[in-house]
């Protein structure tokens, strides 16, 4: 089981596409947290112009756009 972090933001279409994948590939029994950037500056300065960001178990696996097998890959699929 892994667990999934996507940095993401409102009005990121990236973002959005980003979600949708890691939605289909990081089903039961991943867990998946979607962290709003705008909601702690800390996490804003970090990640301003970066998102989306896919993490999982704390290493980033994506930037910008997910590769479905670079993601499929990270979560043992």
């Amino acid at each position: 089981m892994s667990h999934v972090r996507v940095y993401t933001r409102t009005g990121c279409h990236l973002c959005e596409d980003a979600i949708a994948i890691v939605g289909r590939l990081a089903g039961p029994p991943h867990t998946v947290e979607l962290v709003d950037i705008d909601a702690d500056p800390a996490i804003t300065d970090e990640y301003t112009i970066r998102v989306p960001v896919v993490e999982v178990d704390g290493e980033e696996v994506a930037q910008y756009q997910v590769n479905e097998a670079v993601l499929a890959g990270a979560l043992g699929a």
